[in-house]
């Protein structure tokens, strides 16, 4: 199946166009939860704003992920935001 947890595509439409996502869940009405290069925050995405590409990634490995999708270790927000409230 081409819609399956852990599918790296690529967004066709939106504020993501042109970044790499992965499918982090699958719903019923054509709709998956994805998280893209640009934002990692899960949202929920329409199919056919997506370009399915033949990788599959383990969504449980962080490193894998961040490196599939292009994420540095500097543009995570939640590691920042908690950097600036110990100060």
């Amino acid at each position: 199946m081409i819609v399956e947890v852990g599918r790296v595509c690529v967004k066709k439409y939106g504020r993501d166009a042109g970044s790499r996502a992965v499918i982090t869940k699958v719903g019923n009405d054509g709709f998956v939860t994805i998280i893209t290069s640009k934002r990692q925050k899960e949202r929920k995405c329409n199919t056919r704003h997506l370009e399915f590409l033949n990788e599959k990634v383990d969504i449980g490995n962080k490193e894998l992920l961040d490196k599939t999708l292009g994420i540095s270790k500097k543009e995570h927000p939640e590691k920042e935001q908690k950097r600036k409230g110990k100060k």
